[in-house]
């Protein structure tokens, strides 16, 4: 059976699009090698700015997650923080044995553990670890959505469960018993792969990789648009009666697209972790997923580039306010919101789209 028109078209990329994803990739890609002129060179980018970039972008790559399923499949999720979180423990773990050697990890030490849990059994092996931050979040997203969609739960009903889970998930790692560290978590790393977390070409290679994750998540979701599983998405988003009416069961699609996007914030955590240094059950928490559905409203749903542009700039903010005047960063975060609502419904990529239907 042939879909509708409306289902059917894809909608083409604004030429304005290509052109601000290209330069934002360029800008980005300059940025390590100023980080190797000496300090002394004007043009120098000092390494804490070089990971504060980093950390963007493995917020940029999270926005884009959140996009294809609230952007293009209209499911607002509010558990992604969950994802990213449980990638970045995985990371963590690696890191941990790291530091550790031969022994157990500190925490464990000091919690007077004699041995490893078996869930930890492994995770000194690199490869290892980089299959947990892959099958840890999917496995998990691949359960809930299976058991989600198959009982049609939808709109705002769907937004609470997602939020119910990131919270339960905060409130195990919380907890010593379990091995992770309960509320201090996962820190004091020294290597990875042998090399120093805090070296200079350490931060540069883990830059450039982060870099290159968020390139991935733009081209997998712009072959995502344009391809018929796009546009079936699309139209589980504006229409999912009149779908199952053409004869398409949107569970299955639903259900890949809600996979891939956990998958992508688990990557993301586990670059996001060497970075700064730390992960702990903070990172689970449902703020940051109110946060990054306020990265995507902002620059723009459905876009993919819009939502890049919303966490950088939400995030650049945040940091500059929690510096200056810490105590009105929630307050501004709030005004953001309130001014998408009501003046930029298609947030700031919409500017681009004004001559669109």
């Amino acid at each position: 059976m042939t879909m509708p028109m409306t289902f059917a078209l894809a909608r083409k990329a604004p030429r304005a699009t290509t052109i601000i994803a290209t330069i934002l990739l360029l800008t980005l890609t300059v940025l390590p090698f100023l980080a190797l002129l000496p300090a002394d060179h004007p043009l120098a980018l000092p390494v804490w700015t070089l990971t504060l970039a980093g950390k963007m972008l493995c917020y940029a790559v999270v926005a884009v997650a959140l996009d294809l399923v609230w952007g293009y499949a209209g499911m607002l999720s509010l558990g992604h923080s969950l994802f990213f979180a449980l990638g970045g423990y995985a990371m963590g773990m690696y890191l941990m044995r790291q530091a550790s050697g031969d022994g157990l990890p500190a925490f464990m030490s000091f919690l007077s553990w004699n041995e490893l849990p078996w869930y930890w059994w492994g995770t000194q092996h690199f490869a290892w670890a980089m299959l947990l931050v892959v099958l840890v979040p999917g496995v998990l997203a691949l359960i809930f959505g299976f058991f989600a969609f198959r009982s049609k739960i939808k709109g705002v009903y769907f937004s609470i469960m997602t939020q119910a889970l990131t919270f339960a998930g905060m409130l195990l790692f919380f907890r010593n018993e379990t091995g992770f560290g309960g509320n201090n978590g996962f820190t004091g790393f020294t290597t990875l792969l042998g090399f120093p977390v805090t070296a200079v070409a350490t931060r540069i290679a883990l830059f450039l990789a982060t870099l290159l994750l968020l390139v991935l998540a733009l081209w997998l979701g712009s072959v995502l648009a344009r391809s018929k599983l796009g546009r079936v998405l699309t139209a589980v988003r504006d229409a999912e009666n009149r779908l199952m009416f053409c004869g398409y069961d949107p569970r299955g699609f639903k259900l890949l697209v809600w996979t891939l996007s956990a998958v992508l914030c688990g990557m993301a955590g586990a670059l996001y972790v060497p970075q700064v240094g730390i992960i702990n059950p903070g990172e689970m928490s449902p703020t940051n997923s109110i946060e990054a559905a306020i990265w995507v409203a902002l620059g723009g749903r459905g876009t993919l580039v819009g939502p890049v542009i919303g966490a950088v700039a939400v995030n650049g903010a945040k940091s500059l306010f929690t510096v200056i005047i810490p105590e009105y960063w929630q307050l501004f975060l709030g005004l953001i919101f309130i001014v998408v609502t009501l003046f930029l419904p298609r947030g700031v990529m919409g500017l681009f789209h004004k001559g669109e239907k």
